[in-house]
């Protein structure tokens, strides 16, 4: 099975087809709704301020060639003040669309991981980019915690745990290609199949 390690490079994303099976591994950035947002409307959409300068510089080396996973974990602080992952299942890719072409042309990603899929300006953006559209596990949020083997920091916590954006290092965390750069969407193939079987039942 494939293994990729952030920064992944542009062969790499081209050589994977949808329906690849792939063990991600290296520095991934949670980020949801809340994030997304952000990062348009302060990062892309207008100049950086002196204040963000910061925060955009370190976003911009950790995306890039990076992954960008759709996910709200659960978190554990301990003593010391370190945090550790609980639970990490994906959120619904879908909310996220309107902001994910931008994101990922402005910060170069190569990946973005969630569940359900995502719409067509995401699989053009990963066509040009070129990315990827990873489909994580729905129901296996504490199994994918297991991938999660350190927590190296985090961002716009005052988001709150879910929105904020936690960066991760993650080994052998199993995802499978369902959006390639190649333009084929395993989501909207089976859409396609299932719409069919349907009009042939009722029919």
């Amino acid at each position: 099975m494939p293994k990729l390690t952030t920064p992944i490079s542009d062969e790499e994303i081209r050589s994977l087809k949808a329906g690849d099976t792939v063990y991600l591994n290296g520095i991934i950035v949670t980020g949801r709704d809340a994030a997304h947002k952000f990062m348009i409307e302060h990062f892309i959409k207008k100049p950086v301020q002196p204040d963000e300068q910061e925060l955009y510089d370190d976003l911009k080396e950790l995306l890039d060639g990076g992954v960008i996973y759709h996910c709200g974990p659960v978190v554990k602080t301990h003593d010391d003040g370190s945090y550790s992952f609980v639970a990490a299942g994906p959120t619904t890719s879908i909310r996220e669309e309107v902001y994910q072409a931008d994101v990922i042309r402005h910060f170069n990603l190569k990946g973005v991981i969630g569940k359900g899929g995502m719409g067509g300006n995401t699989l053009k953006a990963c066509a040009e980019q070129p990315a990827v559209y990873l489909h994580a596990i729905g129901g296996a949020a504490s199994y994918i915690a297991q991938s999660v083997k350190e927590v190296l920091g985090v961002y716009k916590l005052e988001f709150g745990v879910p929105e904020a954006m936690w960066v991760i290092r993650v080994e052998d965390f199993p995802v499978v290609v369902t959006m390639d750069s190649h333009g084929t969407s395993l989501h909207d193939t089976i859409q396609a199949q299932s719409k069919e079987v349907l009009v042939g039942l009722i029919s």
